[in-house]
């Protein structure tokens, strides 16, 4: 007998749905969810002794794996100096400092405590620069559970016919517009009636939250030029892919320069951490610089700044976005040779996200391997291994892709790979996933990917 089924019951007893965080529940593969002990490099250990190849390495911040040895070490060192201050202490500034020296449009940033936190700082910000209260988001992304930013949003509340919360009273989504992914008329159309009351746009910067969803470069220009001819700031989410997607994230990779960035994930070396960032001027109207106000008690906490910062440092020491880029590559190559075989899945990838979509038809399927030129195609500068006609926008999903997704999930699971448990999450590749680890993993998938096409 295992001891999850019992810990999860004692845990609804306790705690709504039995989880702190909903996609944990596995309401969307179904089944129940198993509980972890601890995780070494590539690997999640559950409280029975199982090891599972991870590939959701808690859905991306572990970008070097499950505790990293140099992470560790500046951790253990923090803990002995004390994990709490509420003062001002040199850890985060040599954090700021780091990240301000490598990003040019980081003038200034301030340390929150999650993702959230970040895009509902930078919201303010925005609305106190311009003067303006509506904000455009896209649908299907998904930008933390802020009010204003429950409507159409995209991870745990995907799939869901009214992608937003209760307890949102309905005035407050109203400055909230939404235009959908990857439609020129449609962005047209919202900046002609609505251009001089926007604030910001916001995006991610590498749509990752409802599959893997690339955007058009010429789209991404064409959004960024009416935000500067209506005024308007473009705030970049990068939570998922800053310093993920390279050293100066996903806006370096699509050709974008943001007004203002949010970050979480990798700067905290899977401690809770967020930060928002941009140019001096916007930034400066933060309290106690500015009027804009916003604290917190455990912002820059200083574990988690030493061990965002060692994990920071390590990835440029070792050029590691340079090899997890490699061996991304080499991995979804082989992986879908294997899935071709079957029938299986198509597979879309920005530099080490990866996402698996049931195959299009042959005139539109994704193949990682499609021929892409830089000069053509910006995002191939950062990975992206995805065909022209692939999927942008949530709407173009297959509609039986949940139910598939079902059955792979818990034939991988059966041969010990742990990925999302949701087809709308994507899955991560980190430094510890080495060429071995990933060598059975491709075997595990091929076989459940098999196994739910018989079905």
């Amino acid at each position: 007998m295992t001891l999850s089924p019992s810990l999860f019951d004692r845990a609804r007893h306790v705690t709504p749905g039995g989880v702190h965080s909903p996609v944990r529940a596995f309401r969307s593969v179904g089944g129940q969810p198993i509980f972890f002990a601890r995780g070494e490099g590539a690997h999640l250990i559950d409280v029975d002794g199982r090891r599972y190849i991870d590939f959701c390495q808690s859905f991306g911040p572990l970008i070097l794996g499950h505790a990293d040895p140099d992470v560790a070490a500046a951790v253990h060192a923090a803990l002995d100096d004390g994990w709490s201050f509420g003062t001002c202490e040199p850890y985060s500034l040599a954090l700021a400092e780091w990240i301000v020296q490598r990003v040019p449009w980081v003038e200034r940033i301030r340390f929150v405590s999650s993702g959230t936190e970040a895009v509902i700082s930078a919201l303010r910000v925005a609305r106190a620069a311009t003067g303006r209260s509506r904000i455009l988001k896209f649908e299907g992304c998904y930008h933390g559970h802020g009010d204003a930013m429950l409507v159409q949003a995209g991870s745990g509340l995907a799939g869901r016919v009214a992608a937003s919360s209760a307890g949102v009273p309905p005035g407050t989504l109203e400055d909230t517009l939404v235009a959908p992914l990857d439609d020129d008329d449609a962005l047209d159309a919202v900046f002609d009636q609505h251009g001089p009351e926007i604030a910001a746009v916001i995006l991610e910067g590498v749509p990752a939250n409802y599959g893997l969803l690339p955007q058009r470069p010429a789209w991404i220009s064409h959004l960024v030029a009416r935000c500067r001819d209506a005024g308007a700031l473009l705030i970049l989410d990068e939570v998922i892919t800053g310093f993920r997607s390279g050293l100066r994230g996903a806006a370096d990779a699509i050709g974008v320069t943001p007004d203002l960035v949010c970050y979480g994930k990798v700067i905290g070396g899977g401690f809770p951490v967020g930060a928002y960032a941009g140019r001096a001027a916007l930034m400066d109207l933060v309290a106690p610089a500015g009027p804009v106000y916003q604290a917190g008690t455990l912002s820059a906490n200083p574990v988690a700044m030493r061990g965002g910062l060692a994990t920071l440092e390590k990835l440029e020491r070792v050029d590691a976005w340079r090899t997890l880029e490699a061996r991304t590559s080499a991995f979804v190559d082989a992986l879908s040779e294997r899935f071709e075989k079957t029938g299986g899945p198509a597979i879309v990838r920005h530099a080490s996200i990866w996402w698996l979509h049931l195959a299009l038809d042959e005139s539109t399927r994704a193949r990682p391997g499609f021929p892409l030129r830089p000069t053509e195609h910006p995002e191939a500068r950062a990975g992206v291994r995805a065909a022209p006609a692939s999927i942008r926008r949530p709407d173009r999903i297959p509609a039986d892709q949940a139910a598939w997704y079902m059955r792979f999930f818990h034939g991988a699971l059966q041969r010990g790979v742990y990925l999302p448990p949701s087809t709308f999450e994507v899955c991560f590749l980190s430094l510890a996933h080495d060429e071995a680890t990933l060598d059975r993993a491709i075997d595990a998938l091929a076989e459940a990917a098999a196994d739910a096409a018989r079905v």
